[in-house]
């Protein structure tokens, strides 16, 4: 039997986190990409199961739908971000909506994130709406995927509002294309279960 040396590890110490956490935590403004391309700079007074609760400077308290959430990083690092974005122009002018049912929505398999982390691939994730994110996976959870850019500014993309992942060669990583090309099992961390003696 074979299997992705690590990923399970891995898993277990991060498959729970959330970038929320951390900005409530952080006390500070975050800048959130919202669908409809609303950017938005607010503070997490409360992070809820599907919802935040959320402040900015003179202005009162608000709920934004968990869903509603494209990328996420912290407010200070908006001049390093912002230049960097890219838009595909062919999927922003599909008009696609936030989907709400996780069985429709375009998934990347834990195991096929992990090798891609741990190889520091160059990938390209392209946005329900278009925007196109360019860097290195630096970490993952079960709602979350944070990516390094050019520089190693970290941000953040919310699993849901992925509409395509591609490296430089145009190779597909999502989870229907993954079913054939099964890449997982090229990595050098999958390796032979060791057998019991």
């Amino acid at each position: 039997m074979r299997y992705l040396l690590g990923l399970q590890e891995y898993l277990h110490q991060h498959y729970r986190r959330s970038v929320f956490d951390e900005a409530l935590a952080s006390g500070e403004p975050w800048e959130f990409h919202l669908h409809k391309r609303r950017i938005v700079k607010r503070s997490i007074i409360e992070n809820m199961t599907y919802d935040l609760k959320v402040k900015g400077d003179g202005l009162n308290e608000a709920t934004i739908p968990k869903t509603d959430i494209k990328i996420v990083y912290p407010e200070k690092l908006s001049g390093a971000v912002l230049p960097v974005l890219k838009v595909d122009r062919r999927v922003r002018d599909l008009s696609l909506e936030p989907i709400i049912a996780p069985g429709e929505r375009y998934h990347v398999k834990n195991k096929t994130l992990f090798p891609l982390m741990k190889e520091r691939r160059v990938l390209f994730f392209t946005l329900l709406e278009g925007e196109v994110v360019k860097g290195i996976v630096a970490g993952f959870s079960r709602y979350e995927i944070t990516i390094h850019l050019k520089g190693g500014t970290p941000v953040t993309i919310l699993r849901h509002s992925v509409y395509d992942i591609r490296d430089k060669k145009g190779r597909c990583f999502l989870k229907a294309s993954q079913e054939k090309t099964r890449d997982w099992e090229k990595s050098g961390l999958y390796v032979e279960l060791p057998s019991e003696t």
